[in-house]
């Protein structure tokens, strides 16, 4: 069983700001309150759905979400913001963050272009090691998500986890995982002690 103790030591000793919250609730208290009067961009995310964020941040900020508005439109216009908010599909103990996208606009904004992420992530995320990490990002999280969206993919309808299908219909077209926080950007890393998105 992975341990929350640890992956925040190696998140901290890796140049992320972490903070621990026992419930969704805490967390997302915590966010509105540090979140304010800025532009804010959010990734597809389950996590952040179940947690309300998209209604308290709007309050007081201006939010895109293509989940919430027209879908080309707030993908580009959170690629621009301040902030940007996203969760992962798998966090290793040893601190690696991985997530996998079809369209792409969460794994850019992960990368380039905001002046801080965060990264919301529930205790069902977290693998004891990297190889295990990226096992289940693409055998638990990305299958999913296919099916989720309705998807006929081999991942789905077997359901023995990623096959590196040449599906049109495949939705984990990349890859990324983050080592440490990109240059020039701040990273805050949210740790939740609930099961919380894919």
């Amino acid at each position: 069983m992975a341990d929350f103790g640890k992956v925040a030591e190696n998140l901290k000793r890796r140049g992320y700001a972490v903070k621990e919250f026992a419930t969704a609730k805490e967390a997302a208290d915590y966010l509105n309150g540090e979140i304010d009067g800025v532009s804010v961009g959010f990734g597809g995310s389950a996590t952040l759905d179940v947690m309300g964020l998209y209604d308290m941040l709007s309050s007081h900020n201006t939010v895109y979400w293509h989940w919430k508005q027209d879908k080309d439109m707030a993908r580009k216009a959170a690629m621009q913001t301040d902030v940007y908010l996203t969760s992962a599909n798998a966090l290793a103990e040893t601190g690696e963050i991985i997530n996998i996208d079809g369209v792409g606009n969460r794994v850019a904004s992960t990368l380039f272009g905001h002046q801080k992420v965060y990264y919301v992530i529930g205790e069902n995320k977290l693998e004891p090691d990297f190889e295990k990490a990226v096992a289940r990002a693409r055998n638990i999280a990305a299958p999913q998500r296919a099916t989720q969206f309705g998807k006929k993919t081999p991942c789905v309808v077997t359901g023995n986890g990623c096959q590196d299908c040449r599906s049109p219909e495949r939705v984990c077209r990349a890859m990324v995982v983050l080592w440490e926080p990109m240059m020039g950007m701040d990273a805050e890393v949210i740790l939740i002690h609930e099961n919380l998105g894919l």
